[in-house]
């Protein structure tokens, strides 16, 4: 599986006097097993950018190639599409409607024409990749559960259907700090299991270097960069010129380096910052 942006552009109200291209000439490709992450600021076109990816949008030009269709043609089956290509949009929770976890789960799979032990099964498994058990919560109305939990269930939703790409658009927004945690966990657990490209959008430049193989940096509807988490990060002032930060672990070492330790500023991660401390410490010739 793959996805193949090529020259994509839209236009919103077009031949409109508000007309407004949202997105200019964007390129890129996305590979099986890949987490890619999309950034840029309020208003660059990440929404717009991966509404088209399941054809919840047909571009004004320009081609989208999902595992060999190009989805811009006159006549593909877009329901086909869009089993393989799960979009999950920011607050999902609030399009929970079904009286129970289960049931509310099980409204994807159903819609596939699956019999009862198949969907019962995905049910249980969607839910158990999400961090939650369908003996403890299957009954229960989504609406007594915590908002983490409500967010859970929504992309269980999604899990359930087995797509082979999973989009997830600003997935932690208005969580708190423990639920945050619980969704980016989850995330990656459920990239592990699947084997899926990941494509998320965020604007948690921590969540980005700690997931992702890929980022793409969107900017007044053009792709201004793309590459690893290294590359993207150490380019600061571009980022910076389009309203963009780097990750917490690097502007502590950058400050660190500053102040005159003598550390490495390569860490994006909490994690590779610890390392990198740690090392430091140990050191016999540091200087701070």
């Amino acid at each position: 599986m793959s996805i193949q942006v090529r020259n994509l552009s839209y236009v919103y109200n077009a031949g409109m006097p508000d007309e407004q291209k949202a997105l200019d000439n964007v390129s890129f490709e996305v590979y099986n097993g890949q987490i890619a992450s999309i950034i840029g600021h309020t208003g660059s076109g990440k929404s717009t950018l991966v509404q088209h990816l399941n054809g919840l949008l047909k571009p004004s030009e320009g081609t989208i190639i999902v595992g060999g269709t190009d989805i811009t043609e006159a006549g593909v089956a877009m329901r086909e599409i869009r089993q393989k290509v799960g979009l999950v949009f920011q607050y999902p929770e609030y399009q929970l409607f079904e009286e129970t976890v289960a049931a509310d789960v099980a409204f994807g799979p159903k819609n596939l024409g699956l019999d009862e032990m198949e969907i019962n099964d995905r049910v249980r498994e969607a839910l158990s990749l999400v961090g939650l058990d369908v003996d403890e919560v299957g009954e229960r109305s989504p609406f007594d559960l915590s908002g983490g939990q409500k967010r859970r269930v929504a992309i269980a939703g999604i899990i359930a259907m087995r797509p082979q790409v999973l989009i997830l658009d600003e997935p932690t927004a208005g969580l708190d700090p423990g639920a945050h945690r619980e969704i980016i966990d989850m995330i990656r657990k459920v990239h592990e299991k699947e084997e899926n490209i990941v494509i998320f959008v965020s604007h948690n430049m921590d969540d980005v270097a700690a997931l992702s193989d890929k980022v793409l940096v969107m900017d007044r509807g053009q792709l201004m960069m793309s590459g690893t988490p290294q590359e993207i990060f150490h380019q600061r002032e571009r980022l910076a010129n389009a309203g963009l930060d780097i990750p917490s672990a690097a502007k502590l070492m950058m400050q660190l380096r500053k102040s005159g330790c003598e550390v490495p500023v390569d860490a994006l991660t909490r994690e590779d910052a610890a390392k990198e401390l740690a090392a430091y410490l140990q050191g016999k010739s540091r200087k701070c």
